[in-house]
């Protein structure tokens, strides 16, 4: 009979804790429903981590990621929905975790972390399943692990996500966009033998973002801006340079991309041989407003387009404002280019918010980029969520908080070495672009001089044939333009429609009349 005791005993004990575990859920769950998150969030995390049942452990998982949320810690949220998610489709709240992190994703806007995150666990096993979630939540999944898609090279694949997006979604602007980048890409698979089906695809996605109103689009304002570089760069691959010059136009003055658009519009209008109008872009580009953009490429064009007028004094007093400008920059870069820059070092250049060791122009630039702004953005709540669980007075020197600091602190590390791969590659790009740009130059300059010998040689006397030629006022756009010379000022009102017109010192080929519209 003892035995019996014994055994009956022993089978007991499971069913006990149990019970126990749910009083202390059903707790948990009165108090967050009550809308008591402080008392309701420690008794999620000891039901999460005391529980035997399955099915009671991972609905207080998955409350306390609620819970989090509920009480502004995003990113203690995003820890506990990523846990559950790597726990896998076994876990009683897998799918409500899945919709947890794009929701989490949507409110840190996040794109470093959770797409990769969402990216791993969107296998073909799950994908039965995943199909079951809202379609605004499968819609933003398809996005955002279709940018991880474009991001490493696979662009089938990519394509196959982004057009999934439903026209309904809120992101789907942003999946048009990035389809028509996709769809562009020189790299894409088949692209020589498909390429005019290929951009009349992207032509397609970049003018659907265009047709996007209303402020249900995430972002609207600024993907259409994406859009009209993404149609400027479409056009002027395909050599539809006036096109290209309209897309680029179209991007409104002093937004975000408006030096982009100017100096990507120079060469637009370069390739269209309207060296006035190139000049003008860069014009603008130059301005003092645009004091700390990194465009050394600008110089470079600018360079060209009086070579190719044989304004060979031009092109001459145009490279040697480069050198003054971005010769010391090339120098002072070196130290943080080498294979020894570490990548917690790297980020920290850029990081801090004055830094006096790089170059002004490539701080900025490397600064603006969008993914380290987000690294920043997370750092920045990642701080702000450990100084919130360290001296909240309701869980202070609990489990809880000691767990979901340290929690908090691998994800600090984690996006310091996102952060830090990407500022090293930014460093290294910018320093790339230095020396491509200087190697330019001098090929410019040793040909320049070539030129000129060549017209000496010839008899020619430039300043004799530019002496001939008259400037003229650039044609007026329309009945209500007025024409207002330039003179050395820039006034904010005027940035951006400038025009030279331009004097030519070559020599007319036999049989050509020579065009005289005249100079700077």
């Amino acid at each position: 009979m003892s035995r019996l005791l014994a055994l009956f005993a022993v089978a007991l004990a499971p069913l006990a804790v149990s019970a126990q575990d749910l009083t202390a859920y059903n707790r948990a769950l009165a108090a967050f429903n009550a809308g008591d998150l402080d008392t309701a969030a420690p008794l999620f995390f000891e039901t999460s981590e005391r529980a035997t049942d399955p099915e009671t452990k991972g609905k207080a998982e998955y409350y306390l990621a609620q819970t989090f949320q509920k009480k502004g810690l995003p990113v203690s949220a995003f820890v506990t929905y990523a846990a559950i998610l790597k726990a896998g489709p076994k876990h009683p709240s897998y799918l409500k975790a899945v919709e947890g992190l794009v929701d989490i994703q949507q409110q840190l806007d996040e794109q470093n972390l959770i797409p990769s995150l969402l990216n791993q666990a969107y296998t073909d096993e799950v994908r039965d399943q995943w199909v079951t979630l809202p379609r605004e939540v499968l819609a933003r999944i398809n996005y955002l692990v279709g940018t991880i898609s474009h991001r490493r090279g696979q662009f089938e694949e990519a394509r196959s996500l982004l057009e999934a997006v439903p026209p309904e979604s809120r992101v789907y602007a942003k999946a048009q966009y990035l389809l028509g980048i996709v769809l562009a890409d020189p790299r894409f698979p088949g692209r020589p033998g498909e390429a005019h089906t290929l951009d009349k695809a992207a032509l397609n996605a970049f003018q659907m973002v265009l047709k996007q109103k209303g402020e249900r689009q995430l972002e609207l304002k600024e993907t259409r801006e994406l859009a009209m570089l993404g149609l400027g760069r479409l056009h002027y691959g395909r050599g539809e340079y006036k096109e290209s010059s309209a897309a680029y136009e179209s991007v409104p003055r002093y937004s975000r991309y408006w030096d982009q658009a100017l100096f990507e519009n120079g060469f637009s209008r370069f390739q269209n041989e309207d060296f006035g109008g190139a000049l003008g872009s860069l014009q603008a580009l130059h301005a003092p407003q645009f004091a700390g953009a990194f465009q050394p490429e600008s110089w470079i064009l600018k360079a060209t387009v009086y070579y190719y007028s044989c304004l060979f004094d031009e092109v001459k007093t145009t490279l040697a404002a480069y050198d003054e400008v971005y010769g010391p920059m090339a120098k002072q870069l070196e130290p943080f280019t080498g294979e020894d820059m570490g990548l917690i070092p790297a980020f920290n250049l850029v990081s801090a918010s004055e830094n006096r060791k790089l170059p002004r122009p490539v701080y900025l630039w490397i600064r603006n980029n969008e993914r380290i702004r987000e690294v920043m953005r997370g750092l920045d709540t990642v701080d702000s969520e450990k100084r919130a669980l360290v001296n909240s007075g309701a869980w202070k020197g609990s489990a809880l908080a000691t767990q979901t600091v340290a929690s908090l602190e691998d994800v600090r590390n984690t996006l310091l070495q996102v952060g830090g791969t990407l500022a090293r590659s930014r460093l290294r790009e910018a320093a790339d672009n230095l020396r491509t740009f200087s190697d330019q130059a001098e090929i410019i300059r040793v040909q320049t001089a070539l030129d000129q010998k060549d017209l000496l040689q010839a008899g020619v006397d430039q300043k004799a044939v530019l002496s001939r030629q008259s400037l003229y006022r650039p044609a007026m756009p329309g009945a209500a333009w007025n024409y207002w010379k330039f003179q050395g000022e820039f006034w904010i009102d005027e940035i951006g429609y400038y025009q030279y017109t331009l004097k030519r010192g070559c020599l007319a080929k036999p049989g050509e009349e020579r065009t005289e519209a005249g100079s700077q």
